[in-house]
């Protein structure tokens, strides 16, 4: 499964390193070495130079301002942008990018398409999930959330709660019960609605680390056009799932670079804290490497899978589970090996989704940080249980779990 770089690949590696070499500013050390503000304002320049070289949207069709480039392709990119410290987009491209927009490629009209995607590309448009509810998390098919047709336009109701960088987006993509009477996972619709406007109010969540990465998010008669809807109305269930896949799926051939980037910053930690030489500690670094390349192999299954023109599905659930089980047992292996020091950091990690940032330092700080931030991600887009009967049930073909009686 490991892919074999033919001499076009290798160009486009040389491509892609000039263009750093080009554009990221002299002594440059990685995004995680600057502090929040200035790296806030630098994801946001550079995000506009990505664009502009078709580097933002890689997968993308170029009629949509992507980059049109294949598989393989972004692989090389992950890689050289890893090795660099460079960001690949800013704090709120994962749900702009990665989820809407692709889901919309999928299932959107041929307007909703031209319309969309360019504003994303541009930035004019940043986006955020309304999926979770405060009754409706893991069973996310019991969700409350209102919308009615009025005239031309839907009128929604309701709370979202856990909304990732909602705070920064101007629109949001809901999950609304349309159809009350429906059976739970049906009745339910998929629609885009604009988050500057009275009825929608963004309350964050501060969080034990201080930051506020997520949000309540309240609808009272909020509206948003008839036609904002992907997919069918009250068929919302099946576009859900299929953003889920991509959430859950699409890094999967790219996101392994970013881990093992994290794997050798800890290898350089027990060498610094003259722990390298213990046997119990060398013992747990050298299964997190099996591991890590375990996961590599992983990505490369998923990337053969979307060579051949597959979509993302439930087996993606195997991945997510994976690497955020994986995230909270490195993160152990750092504090152990930081010891007391542990106990004292003052500062934080650069980002609450994934491996730490590249560049940030290798210390208490940003270690003990991504300590705190490793539980979440075995909670946000699906719960560890979640995925483990998303694949008992979906993938391995078990019995389903046992409902209680209505």
């Amino acid at each position: 499964m490991d892919p074999t770089y033919s001499a076009e690949a290798e160009a486009f590696r040389a491509r892609i390193q000039q263009f750093l070499d080009e554009n990221l500013p002299d002594g440059w050390k990685g995004i995680g070495a600057l502090d929040h503000e200035t790296a806030h304002q630098f994801s946001l320049d550079w995000r506009q130079k990505l664009a502009a070289n078709g580097l933002l949207a890689p997968s993308w069709p170029t009629q949509y301002g992507g980059g049109g480039l294949s598989e393989l392709e972004q692989v090389i990119l992950a890689e050289v942008f890893r090795k660099a410290g460079a960001p690949t987009g800013a704090a709120n491209d994962a749900f702009s990018i990665q989820m809407v927009g692709n889901t919309i490629l999928q299932w959107g009209t041929d307007e909703q398409k031209e319309h969309f995607l360019p504003r994303i590309i541009s930035g004019e448009d940043v986006w955020c999930q309304g999926y979770s509810e405060p009754d409706a998390g893991s069973d996310l098919g019991s969700l409350g959330c209102r919308a009615v047709l009025d005239g031309d336009e839907w009128v929604i109701n309701g709370q979202k709660i856990w909304t990732s960088a909602g705070q920064f987006a101007n629109w949001i993509f809901v999950l609304c019960r349309t159809d009350p009477d429906a059976p739970k996972h049906r009745g339910i619709s998929f629609m885009l609605c604009p988050m500057e406007q009275d009825g929608v109010e963004v309350r964050p969540i501060t969080m034990m680390s201080g930051d506020a990465d997520f949000n309540e998010t309240f609808f009272t008669d909020a509206k948003t056009h008839k036609d904002n809807v992907i997919g069918e109305v009250n068929g919302g269930w099946a576009v859900a799932m299929t953003l889920l896949g991509y959430e859950r799926g699409e890094a999967a051939a790219t996101t392994p670079v970013v881990f093992r980037g994290e794997y050798d910053k800890l290898v350089e930690l027990a060498k610094k804290m003259g722990k390298n030489e213990d046997p119990v500690i060398r013992d747990r670094l050298a299964k997190l490497y099996c591991e890590v390349e375990i996961m590599r192999l992983m990505g490369m299954a998923t990337l053969t899978k979307f060579l051949g023109g597959g979509h993302p599905g439930p087996g993606e659930s195997t991945f997510k589970l994976y690497w955020s089980e994986y995230h909270k047992r490195i993160t152990e292996l750092a504090l152990d090996i930081l010891g007391p020091a542990a106990m004292t950091p003052e500062g934080i990690a650069m980002t609450s989704f994934g491996a730490d940032l590249p560049g940030a330092p290798n210390n208490a700080d940003s270690w003990t940080g991504a300590f705190y931030n490793a539980r979440s991600g075995t909670i946000y887009a699906g719960t560890s249980q979640v995925q483990r009967n998303i694949i008992g049930e979906m993938v391995l073909g078990l019995p389903k779990e046992p409902k209680p009686a209505k």
